[in-house]
């Protein structure tokens, strides 16, 4: 969806994302330790529950990075036609994984470090492009161009989720974040209204300056390429590149931490609790999680990842909807946390708007969705059945 219409897209999944993060900010300020949503559907829903949230949680992480690593190495081709090629793909792939393991096995503190370097950096070509991109825009580029379609519609919002979203990967990592029920709901907001901003006035640059907007595979450059000439396109195909690769390392650092949360609640096998002496950081977890994240990102292309992973990001977001219902029931008497107004009625809009966005989904992707459920209630269901004659054993 392009135009005017792109415009109603993103304001209206940014009214989706803002009742979700309402939600998520009340619930993360119960907790205080490691697993983010998997943490709280546990606790409020139960074991299965809990375990099938903390599945797709994982699964968005896996998604997700194979989505970005793959528009990585698609924006490198704005420099150098060679990084079209399969083998440098997935060459690119192996030595950007590889570095993200090393911080993240380092430690927290470093991979934080790294990311504020690369939030940082990424800041100044991103404000250059709107500033310069608001006063080149085309008359007329803001009309309605084609006919109105809910379904597309639908489509688009589902699509931009994938934008919004990622707040969820830094609650992952409750358990290493200073005061997280204080600080969290507030970063929470805070951090929301000023992505929202600067996404729209992104998309509002990109279509007012952009003809071929909709066909582009690298709109910010080829944006910037037009009104600031190749020096511009150079900045922001840079830009993109930094902006992406900090969100990958965050990525490795919040879906690493999901195998350890699994073990420490029993629902996966205990090796990976297993904390390095030194880094203090979850060895076998984070080796498992980028080992995975490595096949499905060589074997998925940029637009299949980016759909999946969308469409589990909202599962989740609904699953954390559930949790806050359940939680004000069964933690009445609890008063030390962010406690949102109208929270029912958030939580129960919250989960009408995902429902919504998933009956927009393609009947293909939610087949390979469901199947990646599959396996994980035949991983749930099979550790389960160990526990048991496990124990059996014991009482022996």
């Amino acid at each position: 969806m392009s135009g005017v219409y792109s415009l109603l897209a993103f304001g209206a999944c940014a009214i989706v994302v803002m009742i979700f993060i309402l939600c998520f900010a009340e619930v993360s300020s119960r907790f205080d330790k490691t697993g983010g949503p998997y943490t709280y559907a546990y606790t409020a829903l139960g074991k299965f529950p809990g375990f099938l949230t903390g599945w797709l949680l994982l699964l968005s992480r896996i998604f997700n990075y194979a989505t970005l690593i793959n528009l990585l190495v698609i924006y490198l081709s704005f420099f150098t036609p060679v990084f079209n090629e399969p083998w440098i793909r997935i060459g690119c792939i192996l030595l950007l994984t590889t570095f993200f393991t090393v911080v993240n096995h380092i430690g927290v503190t470093d991979s934080t470090r790294v990311n504020n370097i690369f939030t940082i950096a990424k800041l100044l070509p991103l404000a250059t492009f709107i500033i310069l991109g608001l006063f080149n825009i085309r008359p007329g580029s803001l009309e309605a161009t084609t006919q109105f379609e809910f379904s597309s519609f639908s489509t688009s919002v589902l699509l931009l989720v994938f934008a919004f979203g990622g707040f969820e990967s830094v609650l992952i990592n409750t358990g290493e974040v200073h005061n997280p029920r204080k600080n969290l709901p507030f970063a929470l907001i805070t951090g929301f209204l000023f992505i929202t901003i600067f996404y729209c006035l992104i998309q509002l640059v990109s279509i007012g300056t952009l003809p071929g907007l909709a066909t582009s595979q690298k709109p910010l450059a080829d944006a910037a390429h037009l009104f600031m000439g190749g020096w511009g396109g150079i900045l922001i195909a840079t830009g993109a590149v930094i902006s992406i690769t900090g969100t990958l390392n965050a990525i490795v650092l919040g879906g690493s931490r999901l195998p350890y949360a699994f073990s420490t609640e029993n629902q996966f096998p205990q090796v990976f609790s297993f904390i390095h002496p030194k880094r203090l950081t979850p060895t076998w977890s984070l080796l498992f999680f980028i080992v995975i994240t490595t096949g499905v990102s060589i074997a998925w292309t940029f637009i299949s990842a980016l759909t999946i992973g969308s469409i589990i990001r909202v599962m989740v977001y609904m699953m954390v909807c559930f949790s806050l219902i359940r939680l004000r029931k069964i933690r009445s008497a609890e008063k030390q946390y962010f406690k949102v107004r109208f929270g029912y009625a958030l939580a129960i809009a919250g989960i009408g708007l995902a429902g919504w966005l998933l009956v927009s989904a393609k009947g293909k992707e939610l087949r390979d969705i469901g199947i990646s459920i599959l396996i994980g209630i035949i991983i749930y269901g099979c550790f389960e059945l160990f526990k048991a004659k496990k124990l059996k054993k014991n009482k022996q």
